[in-house]
């Protein structure tokens, strides 16, 4: 496993949740973190691995199983779950030959709610 730090989308430094994006503008900080966040998503084939392995029954996927989706080489598969992984994503686990994936706790929960607009701000004034 990676020993980079992981920051954990929508959780401040004392481990509450983050304000939603109609909230209040973004620090430059928090901007920064989520555009990672966004890059990593905004390409096509990481979009794909994403679901794929967010939709996967049981939680985890092994690489074995995503690689043949892609019409893309294993190691072009392997940049793109690094980048899913940098972004702090998805994380993994090497067992044996194979390296299993997962998403991580919350992160698409958090990601949705940072997106998400309160209701009465979408009443029209």
């Amino acid at each position: 496993m990676s020993k980079q730090e992981l920051t954990i989308l929508g959780r401040a430094a004392d481990d509450a949740c983050c304000q939603g994006l109609a909230s209040a503008p973004l620090d430059e900080q928090r901007a920064a973190d989520l555009a990672k966040i966004f890059k990593a998503l905004g390409d096509p084939v990481r979009l794909r691995l994403m679901s794929m392995i967010a939709s996967r029954e049981g939680g985890e996927v092994c690489v074995c199983e995503l690689t043949p989706a892609f019409d893309l080489s294993q190691p072009t598969i392997s940049h793109h779950l690094k980048l899913l992984r940098q972004a702090g994503l998805i994380d993994c686990e090497r067992r044996g030959t194979w390296v299993y994936y997962w998403v991580l706790p919350g992160v698409l929960d958090r990601l949705a709610g940072f997106l998400t607009v309160p209701h009465s701000a979408k009443e029209p004034v």
